[in-house]
């Protein structure tokens, strides 16, 4: 048996129990993970809040972990038992737990050259944000040398890795929002060249780019934002949609407006992709690996809890009281 935080019904951050499970067993082209630490994202709020369609409970969350492989499927090459990683479990959940089962092509060594440096704390802290962070960069926007990134929420652990990607990879004008001012020098500290508050921010942007706007925004908040991050665009201008945190009713856009404008907007899901398209994600998880290795993305941990204080880790990011990445310590 091992412990293992489930939800056992949809509900506040207080249905959140610890239990015992039967320790689950590879399948073929599978690992389990002997789990250390597991990172905490907004994604697993919105399961434990049951925004996720089609959600079987009880249900494990936790969408990235990091500890040592316990044992390989028959089909697992280049994987051994002992070896330490880093993995993304979020096709199926279970990071919240001692042991997690999870695709091979979605982990990651790290005893490979460059990788050791980084210690398991941080290892948690990368499949999912970093990750996710690269692709909407480099697959979702395919932001070009020079352009100018707009980025929501840039103090949280996805805003605080995206503004850092867009930089390694030749960004120019690097901007973040926030949503209060004490969150303003912590994003600064990552690498934003500017950073306002939404409540603001359209005119501060406007001033700064000399009315002309930006080429990309990035937003994980939605509702109001949607519309007024389209109206900051340049001709050309990608708008990526991956998240709504404020909760807001969904926007309705017209296509031809965009038509008129030439404009785009994007959406990105890793959930959905890594389900779809596991070997591209594997892919620019392990470019986002490289990015943290060689010190040109810095993950920061700001919180380390143990498993059974990971409701109020959900209360921190439901109310907005988190920067960076909160990370519970699940083995011992």
């Amino acid at each position: 048996m091992m412990r293992a935080l489930i939800i056992p019904q949809f509900g506040d951050a207080d249905v959140l129990t610890l239990t015992d499970m039967k320790v689950p067993v590879p399948g073929p082209s599978e690992v389990t993970i002997d789990v250390a630490y597991a990172g905490v994202n907004y994604a697993e709020v919105l399961f434990r809040k049951g925004v996720v369609q089609e959600l079987e409970l009880p249900f494990v969350p936790g969408i990235e972990v990091s500890g040592t492989i316990r044992e390989v499927g028959k089909h697992v090459k280049g994987l051994s038992v002992g070896q330490p990683v880093a993995a993304l479990t979020i096709a199926g959940g279970g990071g919240y737990a001692e042991v997690v089962k999870v695709p091979f092509e979605l982990v990651f060594p790290l005893d490979e050259a460059g990788s050791q440096a980084i210690s398991m704390e941080r290892a948690a802290a990368f499949p999912s944000n970093v990750t996710t962070a690269y692709m909407i960069i480099s697959n979702v926007s395919r932001m070009q040398q020079g352009e100018t990134v707009l980025v929501h929420a840039a103090a949280g652990g996805v805003g605080s890795a995206i503004g850092q990607v867009a930089k390694s990879l030749g960004a120019g004008l690097v901007i973040g929002t926030v949503g209060s001012a004490d969150k303003i020098a912590y994003a600064k500290s990552l690498g934003y060249d500017e950073v306002y508050l939404r409540e603001d921010y359209e005119e501060q942007v406007k001033k700064l780019t000399g009315g002309q706007g930006v080429d990309i925004v990035v937003d994980p908040v939605g509702g109001l934002m949607r519309a007024s991050s389209l109206g900051l665009l340049k001709p050309l201008g990608r708008l990526v949609a991956m998240g709504n945190a404020s909760d807001a009713e969904d926007v309705k856009q017209s296509l031809n407006e965009l038509w008129f404008s030439s404009k785009a907007v994007l959406g990105f899901n890793l959930q959905q992709m890594s389900m779809a398209a596991p070997r591209l994600v594997a892919d620019s998880a392990r470019k986002a690996l490289a990015l943290v290795a060689n010190g040109e993305v810095k993950v920061d941990v700001t919180s380390l809890m143990p498993l059974h204080k990971a409701g109020e880790a959900h209360r921190q990011i439901e109310e907005r009281r988190s920067t960076g990445k909160i990370v519970l310590q699940v083995g011992f």
